[in-house]
């Protein structure tokens, strides 16, 4: 029995191995940060099922991992770990991409493992986010004090922010060589799947770029946005300088104070603008690089429910408030009722 389980730990172990190195790497060529994503998964998920099992994770075997302890390290994320649905939900991707890994390489483990392929995701009752007025927005623009570097690099960090809607991880990664200002006017950017989209630049972006461009090395792979070393600047110092343009933001707009404004926030913005402009949402999809239309669709719902809630706050059509009869303001059954 001891020989048996040595050999059931090992299948584990370099199905593992064989599932990132060969699958998700060599195969389906995944971009490093969802590499990373799977990874973690499974850095919390071994110990957490070794724990429940009283053993070491080297001793854990596929007939460790069942639906029940799935659901409940699902349950551990959200209640210990404060993860939001978006996380839980991409975990269990993490976990059922490899089980059917696995599966196809060990089809004897079907069985075991169908249930656990048939836990559902969880569903959020709201798509809910935070974002910016047209007037907050020019507020958190304007506070950078373009009189020395580091206020331009910040004031042309925010802008492509907004103009973009940019991800935080497409931002850091933007170099001199994908702005394109003499043909297109757009920048070019490598995004989630290594898809590529083209997002145009309004006629302000381009003017300040072409500014900035000029303070920057020469060089077609420099940091379009570097840090005080001319080294791209990480996504740690893009959240930094957010933070610290939302602190001054919020002495001349009380509204931006005690709020989350996070990168993501600023994409929801310029989502949020383009839609309220007019941009067809298969527009906005292309411009923010959305996989599924139903993603961008959220957006509408969201407007939606504000001009719905916007509408409710209106006085009824042909009510007149001002009517009244011996100084009181009457409702129209009471009214007839007396006559």
């Amino acid at each position: 029995m001891k020989a048996q389980a040595n050999v059931t730990s090992t299948d584990l172990a370099s199905s593992l191995k064989r599932y990132f190195y060969s699958f998700l790497i060599n195969q389906r060529r995944l971009s490093k940060h969802t590499v990373s994503a799977y990874r973690d998964t499974f850095k919390l998920f071994l110990p957490y099922i070794a724990n429940k099992q009283k053993k070491c994770i080297s001793t854990l075997c596929f007939n460790d991992i069942n639906a029940d302890i799935v659901i409940l390290f699902l349950q551990y994320l959200e209640d210990e770990r404060n993860n939001k649905v978006q996380t839980r939900n991409a975990r269990l991707t993490a976990i059922r991409s490899f089980l059917r890994f696995a599966i196809t390489d060990k089809p004897d483990l079907l069985a075991d493992m169908q249930p656990v392929m048939a836990i559902p995701e969880k569903r959020q009752d709201h798509f809910t986010f935070d974002y910016l007025t047209k007037d907050e927005i020019d507020v958190l623009l304007n506070v950078p004090d373009r009189t020395c570097w580091f206020g331009r690099r910040d004031y042309i960090l925010l802008l492509i922010l907004y103009n973009t809607g940019a991800r935080v991880s497409e931002l850091v990664k933007l170099q001199v060589q994908d702005v394109d200002l003499a043909r297109q006017q757009a920048i070019h950017f490598f995004g989630k799947g290594r898809k590529e989209r083209i997002v145009p630049m309004w006629s302000r972006t381009v003017t300040e770029l072409k500014r900035w461009l000029v303070e920057l090395p020469q060089s077609p792979t420099a940091a379009l946005i570097p840090n005080r070393y001319g080294e791209a600047i990480t996504r740690f110092g893009v959240k930094q300088r957010l933070d610290c343009a939302v602190k001054k933001a919020s002495q001349v707009c009380p509204s931006l104070k005690n709020r989350h404004i996070s990168p993501h926030s600023v994409r929801h913005t310029t989502a949020m603008h383009l839609l309220q402009s007019g941009v067809d949402l298969t527009v906005i999809a292309l411009w923010l690089g959305h996989a599924k239309l139903e993603t961008t669709h959220q957006y509408m719902q969201a407007d939606i429910e504000m001009k719905r809630e916007a509408l409710a706050k209106l006085p009824v059509v042909g009510a007149n408030p001002n009517s009244t009869i011996n100084g009181k303001s009457e409702d129209i059954l009471l009214f007839l009722e007396s006559l």
